[in-house]
């Protein structure tokens, strides 16, 4: 059942953050998660239209695109690793030194894929390292998206963390605004030659410039008051995947559950559509990508509404009606896409992404209330990698094995209402905020500092 949200609770008793390092902390959030989402966007774009012919050919494409979404996949399943190792890190050394490794790892891997040779000049080896190359971009995302997610709500007002949190959401669509502009400018100006010879390459090199950017945002911080307060207290966990698993297996149950539905939605209306439209609609690829394009700008704003939406009202129901909207909406797309309009292809991924928006918005502040801020880190990566393995690496793939030995789309409106039920669960068992937590640990930092115990 889903209960009121906590508006009557108090204000803090903690000073509050300074205006300026707020700010800080939500650009630095939105701008290195923006970037890091840019590379694994940018992979994810490739995997549907490029790598089939570039490192897996094949007579048949059919097969060259499941082995492509297959390497997709290993970005996710080695999400989980990336949680397990930086999470812990997070709870135990700070959320801002593994922010800075996280954004290093994806982009040195992602640089590299621009400059791997395809299948033709070295062979079997090629698929090889790309996969290598797409599981270490899988373990650094594992372990960005919950500090990026901290980074922007610690430093804010936990009354308002949903609002704040959504700093880091707002990086997935746009990762995938800046991937999909790049790969759409390099398909209009260079030929079909051109662009799968070695155009395709310029948008994975730029990640070099991006990373650059990100670092130099993410250096010039401190770390949060909450973690700061931890230090403080001395109440760092010593095991804290251990302590996940045994003390928080309910809000870790809830967190994973409410991930899968928004991963199968997005995997849906910026991946798979990537296929579908261009193979069985028969839209010229720029046109897809274009569409995908006015979907993900949509969200730029939508996402930071939604979070602000769930601080007023019901979080979880907000979170619901809009999870019951996306699985709808699955078939309603897939009725009115017919090939005969790309009009009425970039209103059915717009309103696919609205519907992902008013999930994804809320889902951050969600996700980390369910555990209290010493364990916060490990929880929320935990929970968010894991639910990544059997939300949204699968489902590009089972979606293509559904068309394929059906040849109807009803299975894959199915597949995703199924998510959407096991996200509704999650967020049936899941428990409110408690901005208490926070009150107490910052309140204790303020205390301190006041002291000369530690430094501001």
């Amino acid at each position: 059942m889903v209960h009121g949200k906590t508006a009557s609770t108090p204000p803090s008793s903690a000073a509050p953050v300074p205006r300026n390092a707020l700010i800080k902390a939500f650009v630095a959030s939105l701008t290195g998660t923006s970037l890091e989402w840019y590379d694994f966007a940018v992979y994810s774009a490739a995997s549907a239209i490029i790598f089939p012919i570039i490192f897996f050919p094949s007579s048949d494409p059919y097969t060259a695109t499941i082995l492509a979404f297959s390497t997709y996949a290993v970005g996710y399943v080695s999400r989980p690793i990336g949680g397990f190792v930086f999470g812990r890190l997070g709870d135990k050394i700070g959320r801002k030194p593994v922010l800075v490794i996280t954004l290093l790892l994806i982009g040195v891997a992602t640089f590299l894929i621009g400059v791997l040779p395809g299948y033709t000049t070295i062979g079997i080896a090629a698929p090889i390292i790309l996969v290598i190359l797409r599981f270490a971009q899988g373990v650094g995302v594992g372990g960005e998206w919950g500090g990026a997610v901290l980074l922007s709500s610690e430093f804010g007002d936990p009354r308002k963390r949903g609002f704040w949190s959504s700093a880091a959401q707002v990086g997935p669509p746009a990762g995938n605004l800046m991937a999909n502009g790049a790969l759409a400018g390099l398909t209009a100006l260079l030929s079909e030659e051109q662009f799968l010879d070695w155009g395709w390459r310029v948008a994975f090199l730029l990640s070099a410039v991006l990373v650059a950017f990100g670092l130099w945002i993410r250096l010039k911080l401190e770390d949060t008051p909450v973690f700061r307060a931890l230090q403080a207290k001395g109440d760092r966990p010593s095991a804290p995947v251990r302590e996940v698993f045994t003390t928080q297996l309910r809000p870790l149950i809830a967190a994973i559950l409410c991930r899968i539905g928004p991963d199968v939605t997005y995997a849906l209306f910026t991946v798979f559509t990537l296929t579908y439209g261009t193979v069985t609609l028969g839209f010229e690829r720029s046109q897809v990508l274009v569409a995908v394009l006015i979907g993900s700008a949509f969200q730029l704003f939508c996402i930071p509404l939604a979070g602000a939406l769930s601080d007023r009202i019901n979080r979880r129901l907000l979170y619901a009606i809009a999870a019951v909207g996306a699985a709808i909406w699955a078939f309603v797309f897939f009725g009115i896409t017919d090939g005969t309009s790309s009009v009425v292809l970039v209103i059915g991924i717009v309103f696919g992404l609205l519907f992902h928006s008013f999930m994804y918005g809320p889902q951050a502040a969600y996700i980390i209330e369910q555990f209290s801020p010493r364990l916060r880190y490990t929880g929320s990566s935990l929970a968010y990698t894991i639910a990544g393995v059997f939300g949204g690496a699968i489902a590009p793939l089972m979606f293509t094995i559904i068309y394929e030995n059906t040849g109807s789309w009803v299975g894959i409106a199915v597949y995703l209402a199924v998510a959407i039920v096991l996200t509704l669960v999650g967020l049936a068992i899941g428990r409110n905020s408690n901005v208490a937590e926070d009150d107490e640990y910052i309140s204790t930092f303020e205390s301190e500092v006041a002291h000369g115990h530690t430094a501001p």
